[in-house]
């Protein structure tokens, strides 16, 4: 086992299974709803990335995973996934070659079928409501009835540790009679996500060495240890591990596929991808985040764009003799970087290492570096907040170590107009209030007055049309930026409306975001402070030069 050596030479195969249910399980998780198209868009992301198998749904159970089969076959030419349809063992008392929901299992035509089968004495009772040995009849007629016509199957045994603490005997009972039928992979499920790792890795070792059947895992994320039970239990001898794009899942979700695959191509040294895939890992997940319309989580292990973001002064000092003091694995093995945040928490290394990612060598100069340090805990005090807003801090640097302004604009005066008109007599009947926002700012740009007047749904929007009216004319560059999100704090709000404002802005040109920071004890001040960052971001972005 190692952390930063190169992953082993054993090439991804049959020998280990990384099977991802993103289609299926991860699209359980409230908040997400798939269309065809985007179950179709996230499996080719997933066999991009090279995963073994893709569960595609549950053919026969509604027309969209039925579907589903049926363009994926058309439409996908797999290069390292095979498709895997969800569904039942035959119903009780009926035979496998008339239950409808098998039939649809082989006219999916699926390579690879896997099966639910319950594996908890009292879930067969209660939920099934059938006998025990007719539930391990169901599991034997369906595995045989599904390799006989050429599927390989795997088997989940739906709360398995749960019925392995209650009756461990009946539990086994079913994984040797899935195991016996033709099951390639009898997979443990903890359904309900209560298990810790110890007790996963000995009960899949117990598992392993009495039944001798090839185990898989399935673990819920209940206890926040899905990732670790995952692993535990390939500790304890399973050489399949089922997965979600990031966790996504039922409840609190499922095992996450990507620090599930960082770990065993990283740190326990197995090829589990093809070569070259691990890189892709970051652009993937933020992928399929983007389809499920679900903004990519910040913090997530190895993708995240936190993952490598360093913001105490202590340990910048150390990364700038060496990052592995303070990061388990190269970034860009799994497609991510480093990133050094400026905050009021900065030291001069801090200052220096963000310079140096802008293109500033400010090593040499002790009394630069202390006064952007000092500026930045100045403005944090009131309020500014730079690890968020990166295009801040580089105006910011770019001032003192310039020795002025990088501005292409000065204001003169901005004003706001917001007209609620309240409909009367029979105009009103029905009809809600209107409200009209206007904006006029007056600037200086080039040696020029500008006076300009913008409409919006708000009056910060109206404010930004107006800048751009004025503008845009002098500015041509300035029609490829968009605004793509706009964030309002509230600091120290036991003054309520009376608090000072946090305004953040995310601008685009299409190729790139970036995001800056205003603070005032107005709202619309800050966001004019804000709006004059982004534009003049822009421009620097796109060469035009200042002061010109």
């Amino acid at each position: 086992m190692t952390s930063k050596d190169e992953p082993g030479t054993q090439a991804p195969g049959d020998g280990f299974h990384v099977f991802d249910t993103t289609l299926r399980d991860g699209a359980q998780r409230e908040g997400i709803t798939l269309t065809v198209a985007d179950k179709l868009t996230i499996a080719r992301h997933l066999d991009d990335f090279g995963v073994g198998f893709i569960e595609g749904g549950w053919p026969g159970a509604n027309p969209r995973d039925t579907e589903f089969f049926q363009r994926a076959r058309a439409e996908i030419p797999f290069r390292h996934a095979k498709l895997v349809a969800f569904g039942s063992t035959r119903r009780a008392g009926v035979a496998v070659a008339d239950d409808p929901q098998v039939r649809a299992l082989l006219d999916s035509e699926a390579p690879v079928v896997t099966l639910v089968a319950k594996a908890h004495d009292r879930h067969v009772e209660l939920a099934l409501r059938t006998t025990l040995a007719e539930n391990l009849a169901m599991i034997e007629d369906t595995v045989s009835h599904l390799r006989a016509h050429g599927r390989r199957v795997f088997v989940d045994c739906e709360h398995f540790f749960d019925g392995h603490a209650a009756n461990p005997d009946y539990a086994l009972d079913v994984v040797r009679t899935a195991h016996r039928a033709g099951a390639d992979v009898v997979v443990l499920c903890d359904t309900n996500g209560g298990m810790l790792p110890a007790q996963v890795q000995a009960v899949v070792r117990t598992v392993v060495t009495d039944t001798g059947a090839r185990i898989g895992i399935h673990a819920q994320d209940d206890t926040g240890c899905a990732v670790a039970n995952t692993l535990a239990a390939v500790d304890g001898g399973a050489t399949h591990v089922q997965c979600t794009a990031n966790g996504y899942g039922e409840r609190v979700g499922n095992a996450n596929l990507f620090p599930v695959v960082a770990a065993l191509e990283l740190k326990y040294d197995r090829r589990v991808l093809p070569p070259g895939s691990l890189t892709e890992m970051t652009r993937i997940s933020h992928a399929i985040a983007e389809v499920v319309n679900l903004t990519p989580a910040t913090h997530q292990p190895y993708v995240g764009v936190s993952a490598f973001a360093h913001k105490g002064g202590l340990h910048a000092s150390a990364i700038k003799v060496d990052p592995d003091l303070y990061q388990h694995i190269d970034p860009e093995r799994v497609g991510n970087s480093m990133r050094m945040l400026v905050s009021d928490m900065a030291g001069r290394a801090s200052v220096e290492l963000k310079g140096r990612e802008l293109g500033y060598d400010l090593a040499g100069d002790r009394e630069l570096v202390g006064r952007i340090v000092d500026r930045v805990k100045a403005q944090e005090l009131k309020g500014f907040s730079y690890e968020a807003a990166d295009a801040s801090f580089e105006l910011l640097l770019r001032e003192e170590a310039d020795g002025g302004p990088q501005r292409f604009f000065r204001l003169e005066s901005w004003r706001t107009i917001t007209d609620q008109r309240a409909l009367s007599g029979t105009e009103a009947a029905g009809t809600v209030e209107t409200v009209e926002n206007e904006a006029t700012v007056k600037l200086w740009a080039k040696g020029e007055r500008i006076v300009a007047t913008g409409e919006g749904n708000g009056p910060v929007h109206a404010l930004d049309q107006a800048l751009r009216a004025g503008l845009e004319r002098t500015f041509p560059e300035l029609a490829r930026l968009q605004l793509v999100d706009y964030k309002v704090r509230i600091l120290e709000g036991r003054q309520g409306t009376q608090s000072t404002t946090r305004v953040l802005i995310t601008t685009s040109d299409g190729t790139a975001e970036w995001s800056t920071v205003g603070v005032a004890d107005n709202v619309i001040a800050a966001s004019w402070q804000a709006l004059d960052d982004a534009y003049t971001y822009g421009l620097l972005r796109a060469g035009v030069r200042p002061n010109e």
